[in-house]
This record gives C-alpha cells, structure tokens and sequence, in this order.
C-alpha cells in the first residue's frame, strides 16, 4: 500500500492546481447568521461581508457518502484519503491550518475553488496510532480574483481502540465514598470545597479521616475553602494510560491557602511550565453526568517572575513532535468556552463539517477518543472571534494554527493572546488536557 501511496501522492503533486470548481452557495446571510449564533460572535459587524475565517465553509461538501477512488468526481484530497481508509487508516484528525484572506467576501458573491496536493509524509507513529500526514492547498476566487487560500493538513490513522468506558459514557475511575468522605464529595456536587475541621481544637485535615491527629477528638465538621494555593510539588504523568486523559499531564500537590494540601491535576498547564510555588486556583471538571472532580489551574495573576532560575519561560522552546505546545504568557484578557456537547455539535454543522467524530461519541470513542470533540473549523473561527473581539478596528489578513490536545465535550476551552512581531498577534487556546490551540493571527489597518 504504501508504495501504491506514495505513487498517487506524487501523480497528483505533478497535476498542479485544479481546475476550478463553483461552491454550492453564494456569499449568503443565513449561512452566516448560523455560523456566527453557534460560534457565540454577537459583535453584529459580519451584516455586510462575510466572517474570513468562515471561507471554508462555503466550499464544503454536504453530507453524501465520499466517492470510491475510481469516482472521477472525487477531489483531489479524497483520492488519496479513500486509499487510506481501504487500507484500514480509517482515522482522521486535522493538525495544521493556514489562512490567507485577500480580501473580505461581499453578501452575494459567487465563489469557485481549486486544489493544488502538496503530498503525503508517512508512516509515523503518533500517540493516537500509526498514521500518514496528507497536505493540500485550496484556493478560492470570486470570478478570475483569488480572495483567500488555505494549507491543510490532516493525519490519517489506524486507531488503537477506544480507551475502556463502561455503558451509559460514565468516566471508569470513581472515587470510593464512605462516612468520612461523603460530606467532601457532597460539596464538589455543591460546588465547593470542603476541608474537614475537628470540632474540638479546630485543626484542618485532608484527607479526611474519623479522628483528628492532632487531639484525637472524633467530633468533626468542615469549612469551605477559598479555592487558592500554590504548587507544592508535581509529577509529570506519562504511563500508564488512564481512560478520558491524553499524557503527558501534570499532577500537582497543592498546598491550599488554609494550610492542607490536596491532590488534582493541573488543567491547561503544559509540562515545562508547572513549577513548585506556581500560584493556582481551584476549577470543578465535570467528568460525566453524575462524576465532577476539584481540579487546578494556573492563577489568572500567576507571575512568571516569580519562576525559579533554570525554568524555561512560556513559549521559550519549539517542543519536538507530538509534546504539547507551551503557553503564551497572558497578555490580553481570556475568553472561555464552555465546551458543550450542543456546543461541540452546533459548530461543527454551522461549519458543515459532518463527520462523524464530532457529533457521535460511539464514532469517536471507536477512533480512540474519549468523547466527541471540537472540529478545526470550529477553533480558527473562535481564534478569529478572540482577535477582533481585542482588535476591532483591525482587518484579519491571515491566520496560522497549529492543533495540540483534543478539545472534548465536558472541558472548557480558555484563549489567551499577548502581541507578537509585526502587528501579529499570538493565540493560546487551552483546555484540561493542555494547549488545543496555538495560533498566530495577522492583522492589517481597516479595508
């Protein structure tokens, strides 16, 4: 197969760009108004021209099965990922994204769309299996003028399998709660966390216990913690696997403003920047429809000077392949996406992507995957909804992004930003797993 492959791949590479193609629907209003309503953009600047990170959506196809390779209609992508999916790299995730916009798009343009294959790099074995790099080039033109183009990159693998989940999608790990624990879980439900407290001398213990150590009274009752701590140490976990978690991911010990330290996994923190004293605050990760778990995450106010000498600072180093990226120091002020699965959904049919990993968890968990989870159309229209929301005077010429950790139905998704070189501006879109996103946005005066 891979000789076969790798024949098609230059074949196609050799045929230059393709001949122009309509796209089914002009520049309208109603796509737009339903792309902007799921993807949460109520700026209302979008009544005259069209969102330019929208441009792929008018070139889309509908949701008709893909033609067999020996279909003439088939485009030239498909070609080469039909051959994969006979030879069972049925999976598929987007990777890498670039967007050049020429201009903005007028309501009632009539767009055409070529391709031009750039190849295919493989086999390489990656954390979600063994798999092909494929990449292409669409370019869109409205008449004889091109108005955008776009590099695409996708990995096509063999899933492993889905991580074990038991029916009904309940997370696999529960915590065991007993007489002296109900009173803890009982608050995470409520939203807060509970510390135990002795009744009699008033010593704050965790974890909780029937006798305090300190008098060895068995009266006890609790207080709610303010939610603040620093890290007091961490582990960076690796293996084994644990169902629903990518590695590697941090797990800190956190030692609580109230003096007791507690166990969570630090959310939206990339390995190489954890650091003992990083300032954290507390976040409820809901892991099914019965099981929530008290999480960390870095301090909104979190000082990088305060970082210890010898600790690389955010974004200090390229990571090799596959680590995750690290994080843009804040800059701007955050936006955060509850991931909702109406969420995950909506997106990713305003952005007619209809595959299936995106709506179906039975699909996705077959793929290896612990959930349903945002589609790439999806996060360069919220990088561009960051951007302008910061910049709104500003014209979008292009943007750039690269995909790390999946973004899941049940996470939240957090994008921060600080300015770059040449006007640019840096995105960072993190959820619990740690960076989904990495993007560069360029930014021009106003057409």
């Amino acid at each position: 197969m891979h000789d076969r492959l790798m024949a098609l791949a230059d074949e196609l590479a050799a045929e230059g760009e393709s001949a122009a193609m309509p796209c089914p629907d002009p520049v309208n209003a109603a796509m737009i108004r339903n792309w902007t309503q799921a993807l949460g953009d109520r700026s209302g600047r979008w009544s005259e021209y069209a969102p330019p990170a929208m441009i792929q959506v008018w070139s889309m196809a509908g949701t008709g099965d893909r033609p067999d390779q020996s279909d003439p209609g088939q485009s030239v992508p498909d070609r080469v990922l039909s051959l994969l999916d006979e030879s069972g790299y049925t999976g598929v995730v987007a990777t890498n994204c670039e967007h050049t916009y020429d201009r903005y798009l007028r309501l009632g343009e009539e767009l055409s769309t070529t391709v031009l294959f750039d190849g295919v790099t493989g086999p390489k074995r990656t954390a979600l299996g063994e798999g092909y790099f494929v990449t292409w080039y669409e370019r869109w033109y409205s008449g004889g003028e091109r108005v955008a183009e776009m590099l695409f990159r996708v990995l096509k693998f063999k899933p492993r399998g889905a991580p074990p989940a038991p029916a009904g999608g309940r997370y696999p790990l529960r915590p065991a709660v007993g007489p002296d624990t109900r009173f803890f879980w009982d608050g995470v439900r409520a939203g807060e966390l509970r510390i135990q407290r002795c009744a009699e001398c008033g010593a704050l213990r965790h974890p909780p216990g029937p006798m305090c150590p300190a008098c060895h009274a068995t009266k006890r009752d609790h207080v709610v913690a303010a939610g603040r701590g620093v890290v007091h140490s961490y582990v960076v976990h690796h293996h084994p696997p644990v169902p629903g978690l990518t590695p590697p991911y941090v797990v800190a010990l956190v030692e609580l403003e109230e003096g007791v330290r507690i166990i969570g996994n630090l959310l939206g923190c990339a390995p190489g920047d954890a650091y003992v004293g990083m300032p954290v605050e507390l976040e409820f990760q809901r892991m099914d429809e019965e099981l929530t778990l008290p999480q960390w995450r870095p301090a909104a106010a979190a000082p990088t000077a305060d970082k210890p000498p010898g600790v690389p600072e955010p974004g200090a180093a390229e990571p090799s392949a596959g680590e995750s990226q690290r994080g843009l120091e804040p800059g701007e002020p955050e936006l955060r996406i509850e991931l909702t699965p109406t969420f995950v959904i909506s997106t990713a049919l305003a952005t007619r992507d209809f595959t299936p990993v995106h709506h179906d968890p039975a699909v996705a968990r077959a793929q290896g995957s612990a959930d349903i989870f945002l589609n790439i159309l999806t996060t360069i229209g919220l990088v561009q909804r960051y951007a302008l929301e910061r910049r709104p005077d500003a014209r979008l010429a292009g943007i750039a992004l690269r995909l790390g950790a999946p973004a899941y139905a049940g996470d939240t998704l957090t994008l921060t930003g600080r300015a770059g070189e040449d006007g640019t501006l840096e995105v960072r879109g993190a959820v619990g797993l740690g960076d989904h996103v990495v993007a560069t946005v360029r930014l021009g005066e106003p057409a």
